[in-house]
Formats: structure tokens, C-alpha cells, sequence
């Protein structure tokens, strides 16, 4: 069984795979993606993105769990996992990534830690 991680408000948002958004959206809280999102997303919390999900826009989380797809930037503050089923592509700033075999990652990666942020 998957660890479940708490967020302050104990909320996880959920957009259904039958859902296609278009505008930015932005949470405190955890939110996971099963459909569609064009636009920006800005979380305080985790992302998860489920194998049916699809996010065209930028992103900045605090971690993130990728098994769908992304085009765009991301910025991740902790862990970025990129799946066997992930398709990304576009810009990767993160403090740490793990990348399983299969995941296809097509753009740069610049690895900072959140103390070197916090010092510019």
C-alpha cells in the first residue's frame, strides 16, 4: 500500500480523466491529474499526475510523482519522479529526480537544492 503524505489542510484535489481544464490553477494543497490541464499550475503541496494525465503549461510544486505526460516547465522544490509510462518534455529544475527505465525525458535538467535557491 502507497504512503500516503499530509498535507496542512489534509485535502488532495482531484481532476477526473474524463475532466479537460484550460487556465492556470493554482492549490495549497496536494492535487492529482488524471485529465487534462492547459495552462499553468502552482501547488504547495504534491503532484501526481496519473498515467491518463496530461499537463501543457508550467509548473512549480513542491514534489512530484509523474506517470502521464507534461510539455512544459517544471519546477519541483523536492523529489521529481518521472514513471515507466511518463512522457516529458520541456525544462526540469528540481532538487532531486529519479527517473525509472521507460520514462521518455526529452530537455534539459538543472538539479538545485532548495538551500542555493533560498541564498540567490
Amino acid at each position: 500500500m502507497a504512503k500516503q503524505t499530509e498535507n496542512s489542510l489534509n485535502t488532495v484535489n482531484l481532476i477526473a480523466s474524463t475532466t479537460q481544464l484550460t487556465g492556470d490553477v493554482n492549490s495549497q494543497t496536494d492535487i492529482r491529474i488524471d485529465g487534462t490541464l492547459k495552462g499553468n499550475l502552482n501547488t504547495g503541496g504534491r503532484l501526481i499526475i496519473g498515467e491518463s494525465g496530461k499537463i501543457l503549461g508550467d509548473i512549480n510544486c513542491k514534489t512530484a510523482e509523474i506517470e502521464g505526460s507534461i510539455e512544459g516547465t517544471i519546477v519541483v522544490a523536492g523529489l521529481l519522479t518521472l514513471k515507466s509510462t511518463s512522457k516529458l518534455k520541456g525544462e526540469v529544475t528540481t532538487a532531486q529526480l529519479m527517473i525509472e527505465p521507460g520514462a521518455q525525458f526529452n530537455g534539459s535538467c538543472k538539479m538545485e537544492r532548495t538551500s542555493e535557491k533560498e541564498a540567490k
